[in-house]
């Protein structure tokens, strides 16, 4: 017997799991369909276990770096598969969190695979939900005023790099190595390669980085990009920008053999595995689209500003959309399209108003324009940057590396853009994210008193330095 509620989740993920916990609490009945397990890529396969592997790796770094605080101890040893125990219980415990909301909003979950049909005896128009279920049993029929698309993503492959998980890697699989490879080579220079590269160098691996673009992080700063790739070179990492990975690889005797193209120039790379991250696809095949009218670009499905698509009833948002493919964003998405539901009239996004964070050693964080896009759409801009080696707290952690960096408008004083690399950047961060908010300036920024000692006195400071008053500087 088909079931009826207001709205129908499709993916359990980050974005679906907040956009339910948001209808329940207008008073929607809802419902999520998930074919794995609730939290999705974010919590099994990504953000979580990643930034476990990364704190693990930089406590062995500072570990084996003891005596310049000076504590002597002997040569620390890596026990991996405790550092992946500790991975997997972080996962557990979160994974238990998000059922125990679900419990409390009184949501239901489906465990299987979410399809939608098209017009039928239940429904006049598109939109009701077959889901095959995961144990086996008869396919539940679900009957919903609204669906909300909320299906994730994959890692994207690469034509002749096809993962096989045992020498050829896609980030879901490296988190679940069972042991460290000696060397490894990463292809692609963004977020998740660096930070694999940054987490397996401080791990003790050997690691090469290729990336298409004339510089890694190309989507940043060129001065974070530029400082990234200094600390990543004094870790030992080779770095090969401008280069492409040739499709044909060779495996002989437990190595893999990998030819990159740098103009001309040919250079035949070795390791015992390879990572292949660029970038991610869009899960939108087999939930039938087909049966709607929803157009999609590139694979990503097409939406309005309060993520409705072409049926006005179906609404798709997170990384199944494209746009900013962060875990934060698809959870404001969801509450933005579940509020649109409810005819609340929520504000669209601003994209310009969302912090990014790279988890590396050391963070990078953004937000708002990189001096390069400011400058291209016509603003008059004043920089300013100021180090982390003369915040007392960076020094006190043994951490004075980076700086901050703050892009304004000239003529208005205007806030367009900060830049962190260093560390805390990705907590440091939130405070802009208030200042581009508040439409603060660099001068409401740095009139704030900030504690000292503290990393935020950084802001302080970079706020000063635009009108050439730093006090420290």
């Amino acid at each position: 017997m088909a079931k009826d509620y207001d709205l129908v989740i499709i993916g359990g993920g980050t974005g679906g799991y907040v956009a339910a916990i948001r209808a329940s609490q207008l008073g929607m009945k809802t419902a999520v369909v998930e074919r794995d397990q609730l939290g999705g890529t974010c919590l099994h396969r990504g953000c979580i276990p990643s930034k476990a592997l990364l704190k693990s790796a930089k406590v062995y770094k500072t570990v084996k770096e003891s005596l310049k605080y000076g504590v002597s101890i002997k040569e620390p040893e890596l026990d991996f598969a405790k550092v992946m125990e500790r991975k997997n219980s972080i996962i557990q415990r979160l994974h238990q969190g998000v059922q125990y909301l679900m419990k409390k909003g009184k949501i239901d979950i489906f465990y299987g695979t979410g399809r939608i049909l098209g017009p039928s005896i239940f429904s006049p128009l598109p939109g009701t939900v077959s889901v095959e279920m995961k144990d086996g049993t008869e396919n539940e029929m679900i009957i919903p005023k609204f669906v909300l698309l909320a299906t994730g993503s994959s890692p994207r492959s690469l034509k002749g790099l096809e993962a096989d998980g045992k020498t050829v890697l896609t980030s879901d699989h490296a988190l679940e190595m069972e042991s460290l490879p000696a060397s490894i080579i990463i292809i692609g220079g963004g977020v998740i390669g660096i930070e694999w590269a940054s987490m397996l160098a401080d791990f003790g691996t050997k690691v090469s980085v290729v990336e298409y673009a004339e510089r890694i992080l190309p989507t940043e700063d060129e001065d974070i990009s530029r400082e990234m790739t200094r600390v990543l070179k004094k870790k030992g990492v080779q770095i090969f920008t401008n280069a492409q990975a040739l499709p044909e690889t060779l495996l002989k005797d437990n190595e893999v053999s990998l030819e990159i193209a740098m103009g001309d120039e040919k250079i035949r790379l070795a390791a015992e595995k390879i990572l292949v991250s660029v970038g991610r696809s869009a899960n939108t095949d087999g939930i039938g689209l087909e049966n709607t009218d929803i157009q999609r670009n590139n694979g990503f499905i097409k939406t309005n500003e309060y993520y409705r698509t072409k049926e006005s009833h179906i609404y798709a948002i997170g990384d199944c959309i494209g746009g900013l493919q962060l875990a934060h964003v698809a959870m404001r998405e969801g509450i933005i399209a579940v509020e649109h539901m409810a005819g609340l009239n929520p504000d669209p996004l601003d994209s310009l108003a969302v912090p990014k964070c790279v988890y590396s050693d050391p963070e990078v964080a953004s937000i708002g324009y990189t001096e390069k896009e400011a400058k291209e759409l016509g603003f008059t801009v004043k920089t300013a940057k100021f180090p982390f080696k003369a915040i007392g707290k960076a020094l006190i952690e043994g951490d004075g590396e980076g700086f901050v960096k703050i892009i304004a408008d000239e003529k208005t004083k205007d806030l367009l853009g900060v830049h962190l690399i260093g560390p805390g950047a990705s907590d440091l961060i939130s405070e802009m994210s208030l200042a581009k908010i508040l439409d603060a300036t660099p001068w409401e920024i740095s009139y704030a008193i900030h504690p000292h000692p503290s990393l935020s006195e950084i802001f302080q400071e970079a706020g000063l330095a635009v009108e050439d008053q730093a006090i420290h500087g």
